[in-house]
């Protein structure tokens, strides 16, 4: 209702302007003097020319925008549809021989521009003077938000505050590294200087929050800029950038809090799509562990490469079922299956695999909580190995072109079950690799951000809580990557597979937990120690200080991606480690924890006491600050 009422009220307004548009145009070109034939002819055509005109508008959509979020788009949609207007009034006149003086005409096209324009935007123009005259008077509690990109990007941030009061943020400052723009305002909003002058502005300013607008800027770029917001006391939210866009268009809506994986500072990764086109494009595909952090983010990834058909297999329905509905949502083509099962049921999987004979097996189905399977070993083997053990000879005997399996740096010199038990599964792919046709590889890389269990999850809802932080040990580091990095560079390895290699992912250089806990608290807008305090709680059991991404013996070559490396095989005999295995499953029936983890180090020679580990990395870190303090 009150929309007809707002559109009657233009619409006659309209119509009066229109009059006088005409009025105004023959007094201006006649000195106040119209002659009385002119007059006549005027009014004996007003009708129909009016009736054009609203036509038009109408036609043009100038009845539907909200004019209280008027801007330059709409100007310019005035004036296209004022020319078009009158056009079509003088292409009328012409018709029926009607000849009015050709200044009339110009003059009735800008004086529309003027009056019909200009009423529109005078309301916009009131609107802002009694939302800011409320502003001044009621609302003290608005946060103040400093810009970071004076570009179009940014340009839109501050005009999408400045409409929607309900935003609650005012926009006082920009920051921009073009030093032409210095002193330049954008709405009204001045640009004060370059990223390094963040904190000080931050400071000068009394700004609440920082907001980059910077969605074409690499990820290095971001992550520097980071850096000085870290600085400030402020929260940080950013635009995500143009790749992380699935129709390139920026809206306000967008606008989310900074997340740690913008502080790993990584470009976008290149993947070589047809290559990867070769082994997925047209292939029946089959993912364990469907439903989990890597296995659902390899589904989305594989997906887009439109396979022949797409199977989800997972024990736990729920993640299976909300993926299922997020695919279906997003290809409708996909030809896509939900199984429901336990890689541990070897009768089911090689049912399964005997009916689907997938042509690929992305193997991501695990237990990987490092406390959770100390306690509970038997679990550990039992999934790990034996489900493992059971999808590898499944696709062995069934013909699988190529089968890939997720596996992790705990499992290089492994101070835990968690770790051992996935170098075990490493050692079967290498082995099996070596007497069957399918091609086996495993592709190895640290921990990945944001997944199930992952620590930056367990420090957002410790600092929603108001803390502390829990730190297990502050010279504890660890390898991060985010789960869509992860993802894509396991297509990349698979397509890169010629069976029996570990590939190892660049994950760039180790990060601190502790670091990574303060970064987190500040760019929540707090300070750490002091408004959230990080607690240290001792190392759970099996954790080490360190991750390694390879073993000695194994060493490393390059490929033609920059990120993936090869390290070589170092286990090949199938037969003895069968023969091993079926002593395992035996003493897994009825051995003890310590008893079963010394039966797995049996197994694994480079399984070792997470103390042993830790000690001598401690004696490394105390020598290294010894050697920094001396140099100072």
């Amino acid at each position: 209702m009150q929309k007809q009422k707002r559109i009657a009220i233009l619409l006659f307004t309209d119509i009066i302007l229109i009059s006088a548009t005409y009025l105004l145009s023959f007094y201006l070109r006649f000195d106040l003097s119209v002659p009385k034939g002119m007059m006549t002819l005027y009014i004996d055509n007003i009708i129909i020319i009016t009736l054009i005109k609203i036509i038009i508008f109408s036609l043009s959509g100038i009845y539907n925008s909200l004019w209280r979020y008027a801007s330059i788009d709409e100007l310019v949609q005035i004036i296209k549809t004022t020319i078009i207007a009158n056009a079509a009034v003088i292409s009328y006149m012409y018709i029926r021989s009607i000849h009015f003086p050709r200044s009339i005409y110009l003059m009735t096209t800008i004086l529309d521009i003027m009056l019909i324009g200009g009423v529109r935007f005078s309301y916009r123009v009131l609107r802002r003077m009694k939302n800011d005259g409320l502003n001044i008077t009621i609302d003290t509690e608005r946060k103040r938000v400093m810009i970071v990109g004076a570009g179009d990007a940014g340009a839109m941030v501050i005009k999408e505050f400045k409409n929607h009061k309900n935003l609650n943020s005012d926009p006082v400052v920009l920051i921009d590294d073009d030093k032409s723009k210095e002193g330049r305002k954008i709405h009204g909003v001045q640009v004060r200087g370059q990223r390094y002058d963040i904190r000080s502005q931050a400071i000068k300013n009394d700004i609440d929050e920082i907001v980059i607008a910077m969605p074409s800027a690499s990820k290095s770029e971001i992550k520097e800029i980071l850096e000085e917001c870290k600085e400030t006391k402020c929260k940080v939210k950013t635009l995500p950038g143009i790749y992380e866009l699935i129709d390139g268009k920026i809206s306000i809506k967008q606008l989310r809090n900074v997340k740690i994986e913008d502080l790993l500072g990584r470009d976008e990764i290149i993947l070589d799509t047809e290559q990867i086109n070769e082994y997925i494009r047209g292939k029946r595909v089959l993912i364990t562990g469907g439903g989990g952090s890597i296995g659902s983010e390899l589904c989305r990834q594989i997906a887009r490469f439109l396979p022949k058909e797409l199977v989800i297999l997972d024990i736990y329905e729920n993640n299976a079922y909300d993926l299922q509905n997020e695919l279906k949502r997003k290809y409708e083509d996909l030809n896509l299956k939900v199984i429901i099962a336990s890689i541990r049921d070897n009768r089911r999987i090689n049912s399964i695999v005997e009916r689907l004979r997938p042509n690929v097996i992305f193997h991501a189905a695990a237990h990987k909580h490092v406390p959770l399977m100390e306690s509970n070993p038997h679990e550990a083997v039992k999934n790990n190995i034996f489900g493992t053990f059971n999808v590898v000879r499944a696709a062995d005997k069934y013909g699988v072109d190529k089968f890939v399996m997720i596996s992790t740096d705990k499992a290089v010199n492994p101070t835990n079950i968690m770790g051992a038990t996935k170098r075990l599964c490493e050692m079967i792919i290498q082995s099996i690799d070596k007497v069957s046709n399918t091609e086996f590889v495993a592709v190895r890389f640290g921990n990945v951000l944001g997944s199930n269990g992952s620590v930056i999850p367990l420090f957002k809802k410790q600092i929603a809580e108001g803390g502390p932080v829990t730190v297990t040990h502050e010279d504890i580091i660890r390898y991060f990557m985010t789960i869509p990095e992860a993802s894509q560079l396991v297509l990349q390895a698979g397509a890169m597979a010629n069976g029996g290699e570990i590939f190892v992912l660049d994950m760039g250089d180790p990060v601190k937990i502790i670091d990574l806990a303060r970064d987190l608290i500040r760019l929540s807008g707090f300070e750490p120690d002091k408004e959230i305090p990080i607690k240290i709680v001792g190392l759970r059991p099996g954790e080490k200080l360190y991750e390694e991404l390879l073993m000695d013996e194994e060493g490393l070559e390059s490929t033609t991606h920059e990120k993936i490396f090869i390290g070589q095989p170092i286990f090949s005999d199938y037969k003895v480690l069968i023969k091993k295995l079926r002593n395992l499953e035996e003493a897994m029936c009825f051995k003890s924890n310590n008893e079963l983890k010394k039966e797995i180090g049996k197994l694994v020679p480079t399984y070792k006491r997470p103390e042993d580990i830790n000690n001598v990395r401690k004696l490394d870190i105390d020598k290294e600050i010894v050697a920094s303090k001396n140099s100072k």
